[in-house]
C-alpha cells in the first residue's frame, strides 16, 4: 500500500510516518498544500491522508484539486476541526471519511485499510456502471438516466457507485455504513435512510421504471 501523508505538524508526522511504515507500507510526506500537490502529482497512491490546516494551500483545496484530476481517490481528512460545519466542508470538498484529532493511530490505520479496500475493489470495475437505463461513468464521474443528466452531491455519488457495483444484490445499512460512510458509523442515526430517499428521488421521481427498492428487515437493492 502506497500512502501521502500531508501534515505541517513534524512530531505528528514522525509519529505517523514511523507507525504506517511499521506496517509494512511505503509512505511519503509533505509538510504543506503546495509539496503535497506536487508529491500527488509525480505517483498514484493508494490513500492520501491531509491535515486541513496547512500552510500554502489548505486540506480543503488540495482535496478538491485531488479529486478533480483523479476523482476515484481515496483521502482522509486529518484534523483538530470538529464542527459539523467543518465535516460538511470537507465532504463537500470530496473527502472520503474525516478523523478528529486527538486520535488513536490504531484507528487511523483501520481507516486507511477500510478506504484502500474500497478503492480496490472499484479498481477492477469497468468505468461504465449500468443497471437498465441508468448509467455512471466513473472516470467522467457523471450520472445519466435515459441520456438525462442527473446531479448528485459526492455522498449520493459514492452510495450510488456501491449500490452500482453491488446491483442486483440487497445491501444492509451495516454495509453501506462500513462502505460508503465510516468505520464508526452511529447505527441509531437514519442518515443512510435520508440519502437513500434523496438518491431514490432523483434516480427514480420522474421514471416509471423504479431501480432503487427496500428489502424490509434487510436493506436495499438496485436492479432493473
Amino acid at each position: 500500500m502506497t500512502i501521502l501523508l500531508v501534515e505541517d505538524e513534524a512530531s505528528l508526522a514522525s509519529f505517523i510516518q514511523k507507525g504506517v511504515a511499521a506496517e509494512g507500507y511505503d509512505i511519503k510526506v509533505a509538510y504543506d498544500g503546495v509539496m503535497g500537490q506536487r508529491l500527488f502529482a509525480q505517483q498514484p497512491y493508494d490513500v492520501v491522508v491531509l491535515d486541513v490546516n496547512l500552510p500554502g494551500l489548505n486540506g480543503f483545496e488540495l482535496c478538491r484539486y485531488i479529486k478533480r484530476h483523479s476523482p476515484r481517490q481515496a483521502v482522509l481528512l486529518l484534523t483538530a476541526l470538529d464542527g459539523l460545519p467543518d465535516k460538511e466542508s470537507g465532504f463537500g470538498a470530496g473527502a472520503d471519511d474525516y478523523l478528529v484529532k486527538p486520535f488513536e493511530f490504531r484507528e487511523l490505520l483501520l481507516r486507511i485499510r477500510a478506504l484502500a479496500r474500497r478503492s480496490s475493489a472499484y479498481a477492477g470495475q469497468h468505468a461504465l456502471l449500468q443497471v437498465a437505463d441508468l448509467v455512471m461513468d466513473t472516470d467522467a464521474r457523471t450520472v445519466t438516466r435515459a441520456g438525462q443528466r442527473l446531479e448528485l452531491t459526492t455522498r449520493e455519488y459514492a452510495l450510488l457507485e456501491y449500490l452500482l457495483v453491488n446491483k442486483g444484490k440487497t445491501v444492509s445499512r451495516i454495509d453501506i455504513a462500513e462502505k460508503v460512510w465510516d468505520l464508526h458509523f452511529d447505527t441509531n442515526t437514519n442518515v443512510i435512510d435520508v440519502y437513500i430517499n434523496y438518491l431514490r428521488k432523483k434516480i427514480d421521481k420522474n421514471f416509471d421504471q423504479k431501480l432503487l427498492h427496500t428489502v424490509v428487515g434487510m436493506g436495499y437493492l438496485l436492479q432493473g
